[in-house]
């Protein structure tokens, strides 16, 4: 087959986590929904925020991407 410029998907398969939240981060949670809302004019529920919002948080560490890609090159 002749090689194509589109390199093969990753794995989409979702992975569900179930976690303990405390009360206090709860709230927070939820008001940070709220905000959402406020500034994009759509409700989405915190289940939904939750992977976009560690995602960001991840992508955001230097320190993380820098020790992750000296791991990954040991590998």
């Amino acid at each position: 087959m002749a090689a194509i410029k589109l390199e093969r998907l990753p794995d989409r398969t979702p992975v569900k986590i179930a976690i303990l939240i405390s009360p206090e981060l709860n709230r927070a949670l939820a008001d940070y929904a709220a905000a959402y809302e406020t500034a994009y004019g759509q409700s989405e529920a915190v289940a939904e925020l939750i992977p976009a919002m560690l995602a960001a948080f991840l992508d955001s560490d230097r320190e993380f991407a820098r020790a992750r890609r000296s791991k990954d090159r040991a590998s």
